[in-house]
């Protein structure tokens, strides 16, 4: 199942919430500008229009800010459109201030290179056109600063300059390096969401295919029943031959549970039954079920925890754990290690083993592909081990031992297998 995208990826909400940041700092820096012109610059600016102006920007940002709170995607001609308020209202101070001449006039700059990155082509080119036009219209039409010193004017022009020149050079690339992080971390998230349904359509395909052996399996199992049962009348047999044929008996009879068990089982969240129990007594019927299906096979079990929780089984959880343990076993001749360890929220698994541990292959694609140490394996049992225990929140993580062998190590959130009280 596809993971939803996050709030932050819907389209156009970052680049909006960042242009509201913006907004604020060119709000605090022209009311400052504004206010120190008389006092430190000696230049009378018409103040009531100039600080009307920046109140309605206030006022502007707070209604885009009440805008976001109501959720949804921001279309290509809203940003459009936010940018637009923000140039007429550039234009606006600047025609009480002096006009072209006012250094302040680069500022149109930082609003032309958010339209490049953030919009397309016909709507970047559009905020061009308007800035374009404003700048030309404030060539002929604007208030002249009140400076009568003319090498004064010229040094605070030139002073002016190399400030904008400074705050543009770094909203631009707040901007741009902002945008290109959530560009990136965008294109991780989807690539995620890809490989995650490519392997979604794995997993089903393998249960199409399950589904049908199971079916054609019943056949075959059935002869081999009755021909061990015709085998284990013969009274020529030694204790050994019955033996064996006892345990084979057996061994057919987990296979028919398992094939039987695959309809009832699917789709199911919760194991076979629902019965809530401690969770370090699930762990040993998870063991044991294995020790029946590998009788042959020794496992040294450490099982502990700081608190208890009571946990209703997941079938797949159940299934991948048996894939694990019977990976190491195939490893290492038999002999594996299980230590468990939790508390009242997560369980931490290691399943160990002296075989000839990982391969770079299996390190780097296990999860991802069919990959396995094994020739004679499929790489099947530790892909379906990776989802089942990804799809509640966990992860399995593979190392290879010092003085040679593997650790298998699965980390596991308990929500979703908590019993409800």
């Amino acid at each position: 199942m596809m993971k939803p995208v996050p709030a932050r990826f819907e389209k156009g909400v970052d680049p909006l919430r960042r242009l509201v940041l913006m907004r604020w700092f060119a709000v605090a820096g022209q009311f400052v500008l504004i206010a120190a012109a008389g006092p430190l610059l000696d230049i009378a600016l018409p103040l009531a229009p100039m600080l009307g102006i920046v109140a309605l920007q206030a006022g502007f940002n707070l209604f885009t800010r009440r805008r976001l709170a109501s959720g949804g995607g921001i279309a290509d001609g809203e940003l459009f459109a936010q940018l637009g308020v923000d140039i007429t209202a550039l234009t606006l101070l600047l025609f009480f201030s002096g006009g072209a001449a006012n250094p302040l006039v680069s500022l149109y700059l930082p609003g032309i290179a958010i339209a490049a990155v953030v919009l397309p082509g016909r709507f970047a080119w559009g905020v061009v056109a308007l800035s374009v036009a404003a700048y030309s219209l404030l060539v002929f039409w604007n208030v002249p600063l009140p400076v009568a010193d003319a090498e004064r004017a010229t040094r605070l022009h030139l002073a002016g300059m190399w400030l904008i020149f400074v705050a543009s050079a770094a909203l631009i690339a707040w901007f741009v390096a902002r945008m290109a992080a959530a560009i990136r971390s965008r294109d991780l998230a989807l690539a995620a969401a890809r490989e995650e349904a490519l392997r979604n359509e794995r997993v089903i395909a393998l249960g199409s295919l399950a589904a049908g052996a199971a079916h054609e399996l019943g056949t075959p199992l059935a002869t081999m029943a009755i021909l061990v049962g015709e085998l284990s009348r013969e009274t020529a047999l030694s204790p050994e031959a019955q033996e064996d044929l006892s345990l084979l008996r057996s061994q057919m009879e987990h296979c028919k549970g398992i094939i039987t068990g695959l309809a009832a089982r699917a789709g199911q969240v919760r194991a076979e039954g629902g019965a809530a129990l401690d969770l370090d007594r699930w762990l040993e019927q998870v063991v044991e079920r294995w020790r029946r299906l590998r009788p042959h096979a020794e496992a040294k079990v450490s099982l502990h925890g700081t608190a208890t929780p009571r946990v209703v089984g997941e079938a797949t959880l159940e299934q991948a754990l048996l894939n694990l343990f019977n990976n190491a076993a195939d490893a290492d001749g038999g002999r594996i290690e299980i230590d468990a360890e939790w508390d009242g929220d997560r369980l931490r698994l290691e399943v160990r083993d002296r075989g000839p541990g990982f391969d770079d292959a299996v390190l780097l694609a296990a999860g991802r592909a069919f990959v396995t140490t094994r020739t004679e394996g499929t790489g099947i049992g530790l892909f379906l081990a990776h989802a089942a225990v990804e799809r509640l929140g966990g992860r399995i993580v593979l190392a290879n031992r010092e003085g040679g062998g593997a650790v298998t190590r699965v980390e596991l959130p308990l929500d979703k297998l908590k019993a409800e009280d």
